[in-house]
């Protein structure tokens, strides 16, 4: 099967009156860095959360890699949310630890390879972490996995630019080249070098799916420059 992901008539309301996702079909691939993209209340977040089982859709199915969305396919998804939630008084051993027991995949190794070339203490509690090193420790637990998809909620979010560089080298460097990477973000022009496919959505509907190849050389124009001609009108 070349698809991980496919949506069929995919619909999720949260009262009788809005559908935050309308009647989404779609088929990803294996093998490809995918940007999901789309003004706010587009239905980015609530498409996340359904792949991720966070949310039950209304109506419509899931399937990924051939399964619907549950035990099994919890067990092949990597999810990194928008908001942090590393909070507590562990060290950041104790939760890659955490992360081995409930993890088969979880590469305890490739985790403290990447903290050690960051200079993070593995004894130090997270909640003496700044921000920034907070999102860092928890994009490095997620890419330590050898999922099948990575699902990231605007991984690059209310970091400065140096930071964010990073957190793009750590996707490229650490996941698995024959899994899907699905990127939500609203900063394009950072994030586009690295995308393969886009997404577009918008009032919960699928928009436009195509390779990023296609945009530029159809329309001679950057991902950014044409997310924006779209949206703007």
């Amino acid at each position: 099967m070349s698809e991980l992901i496919e949506l069929t008539n995919l619909c999720k309301s949260y009262d009788s009156r809005f559908l935050a996702v309308n009647n989404v079909n779609l088929k990803l691939p294996k093998g490809k860095i995918i940007g999901l993209l789309g003004p706010n209340g587009s239905g980015k977040t609530t498409l996340i959360k359904m792949l991720t089982g966070v949310l039950q859709p209304t109506s419509g199915e899931i399937l990924i890699d051939g399964k619907p969305v549950g035990v099994e396919s919890k067990a092949k998804v990597a999810y990194l949310p928008d908001r942090t939630y590393l909070s507590g008084g562990e060290t950041i051993r104790q939760i890659i630890d955490f992360f081995k027991d409930f993890y088969a995949d979880f590469s305890v190794e490739r985790a403290e390879a990447m903290l050690q070339t960051l200079n993070i203490d593995l004894d130090k509690k997270v909640r003496t972490l700044s921000k920034g090193t907070k999102e860092k420790v928890q994009l490095i637990l997620v890419m330590s996995r050898q999922a099948d998809l990575y699902v990231l909620d605007e991984p690059i979010a209310g970091v400065d630019p140096a930071a964010r560089d990073y957190i793009l080298r750590t996707i490229l460097d650490n996941y698995n080249p024959e899994a899907t990477v699905l990127i939500s973000t609203h900063l394009i022009s950072d994030i586009e070098q690295v995308l393969d496919e886009v997404i577009f959505m918008r009032y919960g509907q699928l928009v436009l799916y195509t390779a990023v190849d296609n945009i530029r050389e159809k329309y001679g124009k950057s991902v950014d420059a044409y997310f924006r001609e779209v949206f703007s009108c």
